[in-house]
């Protein structure tokens, strides 16, 4: 009896001693706290590919299972993402709108299912639906560090300066809004010959991309062959842009353009004097802090409607910097 008491204690131990060498995370994978669904604006862009495996990481060791999809700019798509997710019964559902109001019906059916909805980088603005919170980068202070940047550039000259936008899109809104400001508050008492004058803005068919930027920057020239600036919703239009702006041969000058990111591409066109600023972006923050606000949001804590997530100014030689006024 003494025998097989012992083989059974020690079996025991064997057992106890097992479950301890188990890590949190490995226990949390075993056991998910649920499902949180994602339909993002697109994954060709790194930025966007960064929130989601941002909320990837952070939805793993909070110990939930994250199931991202890409919308491609389309709302239709993406409107057929949020059926599926609520015909699945996810426990979260985070979007980055293709269309800030568009999307709103399709926000109304998840609120009637009962599952709460969470933006990322990307507003809702449809009336009636209802967001938990709204998680993004500062799109307004960052327009106007974009506008520094420009301010700087062309200096006391003044200049003829272009915009190009995506207004079907929130954030892109927020930092044309800073952009133009900030713009208004340099000309405030200088001389016509002395000012930055917004002579064109002109939207991307096509979506807020490379091939947008070159389609923009192609219309662009047509109607203003004398441009001195350009500043671009994002990174990739603004490459798009630099493109057709580079080949141009517009009289000798230079256009100074500024991006909207910080993405590695833009940075590495800042570097090699592509582009002469972009405001950088931290997506990985984005999705880690829209991770911690649904889990904060099934613990019963109040949250904002709105966490903003400043930028940083990127210019040549690797230097950042503030420059919102």
């Amino acid at each position: 009896m003494n025998k097989l008491l012992r083989g059974v204690l020690a079996f025991a131990v064997i057992l106890v001693c097992g479950c301890e060498r188990t890590s949190p995370e490995e226990k949390m994978s075993a056991a998910p706290q649920g499902v949180v669904a994602v339909s993002l604006l697109t994954l060709n862009n790194p930025h966007f590919r960064q929130i989601g495996e941002s909320i990837t990481q952070e939805g793993r060791r909070l110990g939930y299972e994250t199931r991202v999809t890409s919308a491609d700019f389309d709302v239709a798509k993406q409107s057929a993402h949020v059926r599926k997710m609520i015909a699945e019964k996810v426990n979260a559902i985070v979007l980055s709108p293709c269309d800030s109001v568009a999307i709103g019906p399709v926000v109304r059916e998840a609120n009637a299912a009962g599952i709460p909805v969470f933006t990322a980088d990307i507003a809702c603005r449809a009336p009636d639906a209802k967001i938990v919170t709204h998680v993004a980068t500062d799109n307004y202070g960052g327009g106007k560090q974009a506008a520094h940047a420009m301010i700087e550039a062309l200096g006391d000259k003044g200049g003829r300066v272009a915009i190009i936008d995506h207004k079907l899109i929130e954030s892109c809104d927020l930092r044309v809004k800073g952009f133009k400001e900030l713009i208004a508050k340099h000309n405030a008492g200088r001389a016509e010959d002395k000012r930055l004058v917004i002579v064109a803005e002109q939207e991307q068919p096509g979506g807020a991309s490379f091939e947008g930027g070159v389609r923009a920057a192609t219309a662009l020239l047509q109607v203003e062959p004398r441009l001195d600036g350009v500043f671009a919703v994002n990174d990739p239009s603004a490459l798009g842009a630099y493109s057709v702006l580079s080949k141009a041969g517009l009289a000798g000058r230079r256009v100074v353009l500024v991006g909207f990111d910080g993405s590695p591409d833009g940075k590495a066109a800042v570097d090699k004097g592509s582009l002469c600023a972009t405001p950088i972006q931290y997506p990985d923050q984005i999705g880690l802090e829209t991770m911690r606000a649904i889990v904060r949001h099934f613990k019963g804590e109040a949250l904002p409607t709105e966490m903003l997530i400043p930028t940083s100014l990127y210019r040549r030689n690797n230097s950042q910097g503030g420059g919102r006024e």
